[in-house]
């Protein structure tokens, strides 16, 4: 079975459909830095499939360039990744690409469309900042281009992600144009808020997930049974080197992998450490973060903007967003949802060790999100963070795919056995 990808990110959603054997038909992202991040999974997607990881893992330890690892790869597969934007004036143009991908595969037909459209401007924290005056936003409607995709290859099933803040966002008109156009288009569609610690990610993070089915078509919403974890966030954090801001410590691991990371496949034996980037921080905000993590072990308690003596705040503001400084509690079953926030500073993700006082590093935050140790994201570390904020977790992605491939493969045993 294969798919399409659309505003791909760095494939955290494709991660997890791969992982269940559907094969990329393309991946969809205007970014650079994530298109990059994108080829270069495909790059060991392909290598793995043909037994030449070492080419990879050289590639990881910095022996061979970016250009080195694609000439090792078919151009066909790196071909499956469109550095573009979706619009109007792009979209034809991006068809005529699918449909030579669809060739390669010799067929006509998409099993499964993925994907969400940039949040940004129906989400929560967008309102807060503008509440909904955003009419014009174009990021509020593409959605629409969403949809061209789905009358254009007409596939069995797609799944749509986005904010919770979706629902509401225009007092829920939005929302109700988007179900509106999928159901002109021949879908039925259930949307529902889904929390990824219930697929087994160590992190609190509820997103819609919309999925949709051709009319008439004996497809459904699938359940999706909890899973239930007795593991905790140091589960995710304890083999790895401490580091000082600023410091990078890549290649060696300090500890055998814990069980979560090698139940959750996020850790093998012949990983290598990578990206364990951390950022510079100042003095001034390293006290603060001593005393947030000092009141965590201590107390159990968040700190509050009004816990920070008066002489070392730096805003007159202490009424509103008193949480402006948070641990990643080590001893909690899960983490605070990581956003793409965390490019921009480190404060909302303190690590719990008192002995580094240092935000998380760009390895620690994947591994909140449950991408594998061994998937390696492209650019500056600002933009890593932010592929990892904006990201499904692969985890997630994967329970979802597990149950859309069982469900498409009943339907095709059914057909086969009406048409024996």
């Amino acid at each position: 079975m294969n798919f399409i990808d659309l505003f791909a990110g760095a494939g955290g959603l494709s991660e997890g459909f791969i992982r269940q054997g559907f094969e990329p038909v393309a991946h969809i992202e205007m970014d650079v830095y994530a298109a990059q991040t994108l080829k270069t999974r495909a790059a060991y997607h392909y290598l793995k499939e043909n037994g030449r990881l070492d080419v990879y893992h050289s590639y990881l330890k910095n022996q061979i360039t970016r250009d080195e690892l694609y000439n090792a790869v078919d151009p066909k597969v790196l071909k499956t990744v469109l550095n573009k934007e979706i619009s109007t004036d792009s979209i034809n143009g991006i068809f005529q690409i699918i449909d030579e991908g669809l060739r390669n595969q010799q067929t006509s037909e998409v099993d499964v469309l993925i994907g969400g459209p940039p949040c940004q401007a129906y989400s929560l924290v967008g309102r807060a900042r503008d509440p909904y005056n955003k009419e014009h936003d174009p990021r509020n409607y593409l959605y629409h281009q969403y949809v061209k995709f789905l009358e254009k290859y007409k596939p069995k099933l797609f799944v749509f992600e986005n904010v919770p803040g979706i629902l509401t966002a225009g007092k829920g008109k939005l929302f109700e144009d988007v179900q509106r156009i999928m159901n002109e288009a021949g879908y039925s569609i259930e949307a529902r808020i889904l929390d990824a610690t219930s697929f087994g990610v160590l992190q609190k993070r509820r997103r819609v997930i919309l999925i949709g089915w051709v009319k008439g078509s004996n497809l459904f919403y699938p359940d999706f049974e909890k899973v239930e974890n007795n593991y905790v966030v140091s589960d995710i954090l304890s083999d790895m080197p401490s580091l000082r801001p600023g410091e990078t410590k890549d290649f060696k691991y300090t500890k055998p992998p814990s069980e979560y990371l090698k139940k959750k496949g996020i850790r093998s034996d012949d990983d290598i450490l990578i990206q364990h980037i951390s950022r510079v921080h100042n003095e001034h905000d390293r006290g603060i973060y001593r005393l947030a993590i000092e009141k965590w072990d201590k107390e159990k308690k968040r700190l509050k903007y009004t816990d920070i003596p008066e002489k070392d705040r730096t805003h007159k503001n202490i009424t509103a967003f008193l949480d402006r400084f948070k641990v990643v509690a080590g001893d909690l079953g899960y983490s605070h949802t990581m956003v793409a926030h965390i490019a921009k500073d480190g404060h909302y993700y303190i690590h719990p060790d008192i002995k580094q006082i240092r935000s998380l590093s760009v390895r620690e935050a994947a591994r909140i999100q449950s991408f594998p140790d061994n998937f390696f994201f492209e650019g500056p570390r600002t933009a890593m963070f932010t592929q990892i904020g904006n990201a499904v977790p692969p985890l997630m992605a994967e329970r979802i795919a597990e149950k859309i491939k069982r469900m498409l493969e009943n339907k095709i045993d059914h057909q086969l056995e009406l048409s024996l």
